[in-house]
């Protein structure tokens, strides 16, 4: 499990980067880079980072599911994912 601060910190991100997507986007189209620049840092979309929705955890994220590795192979072998089985041979 992730620490709950981190947790917090990319959901601020989220909402820091929603809130100036417009302005940023308006800003770019114009070419005012100084404008840009003085922008918070955390209002650009590069700084996100993808987090499995149980644990938190930034590592092994599968976009389509929207949780880790190991998140995804319990879920996965509890059936708790439709269309998705184990495979075996």
């Amino acid at each position: 499990m992730a620490k709950e601060s981190m947790k917090a910190r990319e959901v601020k991100r989220v909402k820091l980067v929603a809130k100036y997507a417009e302005k940023r986007a308006a800003l770019k189209k114009a070419g005012d880079y100084d404008a840009l620049q003085a922008l918070p840092k955390n209002a650009s979309p590069v700084r996100l980072h993808n987090r499995c929705k149980m644990t938190g955890r930034p590592k092994g994220y599968i976009r389509q599911f929207g949780v880790s590795r190991i998140q995804f192979r319990e879920m996965a072998s509890n059936g708790l994912i439709p269309g998705v089985k184990k495979a075996s041979w």
